[in-house]
């Protein structure tokens, strides 16, 4: 007897809720026989789970005023004629917009220009992404970090040192590249303890000419960012930790940085 190949897309529909009933049966059995596949179904799961933490309540916040009067009939100037069509323009300016001041209302906010608080939203959702891998938590592990360093300072076009965390118990695990919002690629290292909690700090580089940026802090259910620009490059240090205790891991690093300077 032949058994059915199980694809990438059947574990992340299984992963995300959509499989279909009938294929039920042939994957769970193909997990149970394959505990790689199956732990990596559960780290989706978990990636889905913090991202649906991190964005659903702005599902319930209310529509801004100006958004429902920008989608009325009489505002369009018939240019939209469907109720669809300003429903969904409604919809998404509401989460374009909102989940970033949703995410950073803990912060103060004084000040900020949009480039911090997009550095910060874009930190956590990293961070909540790759943090649960179990296999692929980072593209370049530590044990090559000189290459690793090398490969993303190239990238960024900027001299990076990924900072010694192990005084305070955390060691490099390893980083990756990301895409950035529009200012070049991102650098994320990724750190962890001995209990397996990790930490990571995002490194993006910033248009030139903004000002430097002091620390600033938001928090939303149990995932905390430290953010800051210094110079021509933001920095975003995210962790489910207390306050307290990961200000104190970002001003190791934010010292550390400094005396790479």
């Amino acid at each position: 007897m032949t058994t059915q190949a199980i694809s990438e897309a059947q574990l992340h529909a299984l992963a995300d809720g959509v499989l279909p009933e009938e294929q039920r049966a042939a994957i769970d059995a193909h997990l149970r026989a394959h505990p790689e596949d199956a732990a990596r179904v559960d780290a989706w799961r978990e990636q889905n789970r913090q991202l649906r933490a991190l964005f659903d309540p702005v599902l319930d916040d209310a529509v801004p005023p100006a958004l429902r009067q920008a989608a009325s009939p009489a505002a369009a100037n018939g240019a939209w004629r469907r109720p669809a069509m300003q429903a969904a323009a409604a919809i998404v300016l509401l989460i374009a917009g909102g989940a970033g001041g949703w995410l950073l209302r803990g912060g103060d906010g004084t000040g900020a220009s949009a480039s911090p608080l997009t550095l910060a939203r874009s930190a956590a959702i990293a961070h909540a992404v790759y943090t649960p891998e179990v296999r692929h938590p980072v593209e370049v592990g530590a044990a090559q970090e000189a290459h690793l360093v090398q490969w993303l300072s190239k990238r960024l076009g900027t001299q990076l040192q990924p900072p010694a965390l192990s005084p305070l118990g955390y060691h490099l695990i390893g980083g990756r590249l990301l895409p950035g919002d529009g200012d070049g690629p991102v650098a994320q290292f990724m750190y962890e303890d001995g209990g397996g909690k990790r930490l990571t700090l995002y490194v993006a580089k910033e248009r030139a000419g903004r000002q430097e940026t002091a620390f600033r802090y938001t928090q939303e259910k149990d995932l905390s960012v430290f953010y800051w620009i210094d110079g021509q490059l933001g920095y975003a240090l995210s962790a489910s930790l207390p306050k307290r205790e990961l200000g104190k891991i970002a001003d190791a690093v934010y010292a550390q940085l400094e005396q790479a300077r």
